[in-house]
């Protein structure tokens, strides 16, 4: 009996750390697992083209249910360098992504849709290259997503009502959109990014837009890749200049996706639905 109950403890330490009973079932995300948790979302992909005969893939999904008169608000998320938005992650992750896929769940739950576009082969934004902007692949690619959304081919979506938020390279790129793409968003959300041109620790913030979105941060305090400070200046440059800011500082965190990351953005999102 006793040598059974050795042979069958790797299965049940297996099913106590990845299957485990279903702990979360909401409308599109499910979490499995009791001591390792894994959060996962349903989606479907399209495909949106970045040059001539260049496609990129566009992850989407929008909340369960009858979409609101005009639409349903939606949430851009733009990926961080080398690694895709991804609707299914496990605690752990690189870069906090469990806490990423803790992002969309948070918007489906609450009547925002979801679309996740990739970066292409360069697998990082455009945005702080030295390179005139709207001659890049990224400018085309999102002016025909954008285009995309109008013409409803991510189903019910308010085109006027567009939100987005990112991590590391899908920080600067979501700075882009204030600077880049006037008018097209009501508010930005950024992890561990800064300003547009900024890279890591070479960072100058220069007068911004005064249609500047509103614009959260959220930070880790020992972030060594794209550093604190970099984002104090860009929250430090909307405070002068008038434009709605706010901020959360994890001070264990480093470059990553954090636990308050899901509820601080949707609040945030939530003022300027």
């Amino acid at each position: 009996m006793l040598k059974r109950i050795t042979m069958l403890m790797p299965i049940l330490i297996g099913a106590l750390l990845f299957a485990g009973a279903e702990e979360v079932d909401a409308a599109r995300c499910k979490t499995t697992g009791l001591l390792i948790k894994t959060t996962s979302c349903s989606y479907s992909t399209k495909k949106i083209e970045a040059r001539p005969g260049i496609f990129r893939d566009v992850r989407y999904q929008v909340p369960e249910g009858t979409a609101p008169a005009g639409g349903w608000p939606v949430v851009v998320m733009y990926q961080g360098s080398f690694f895709t938005v991804q609707f299914s992650r496990t605690q752990g992750a690189p870069f906090g992504g469990f806490y990423e896929v803790k992002v969309i769940e948070k918007m489906l739950d609450n009547g925002f849709a979801v679309i996740a576009p990739d970066a292409g082969l360069d697998l990082f934004w455009e945005t702080n290259l030295p390179t005139i902007y709207e001659l890049t692949a990224d400018y085309i690619f999102l002016n025909n997503l954008f285009a995309a959304i109008r013409n409803g081919s991510f189903g019910p979506i308010n085109s006027n009502k567009k939100f987005a938020t990112g991590i590391s390279s899908g920080g600067y790129n979501t700075s882009r959109m204030a600077v880049s793409f006037p008018g097209e968003f009501k508010a930005l959300a950024i992890q561990s990014g800064s300003y547009a041109t900024c890279s890591g620790p070479i960072c100058i913030v220069p007068t911004l837009p005064s249609n500047h979105p509103p614009t959260f941060f959220m930070h880790g305090f020992l972030d060594a890749v794209v550093p604190w400070w970099t984002m104090d200046l860009y929250y430090d440059k909307l405070r002068s200049q008038g434009i709605p800011t706010d901020r959360y500082t994890d001070y264990l965190a480093g470059h990553e996706w954090v636990s308050a990351s899901a509820g601080k953005i949707y609040s945030w999102f939530n003022q300027y639905r």
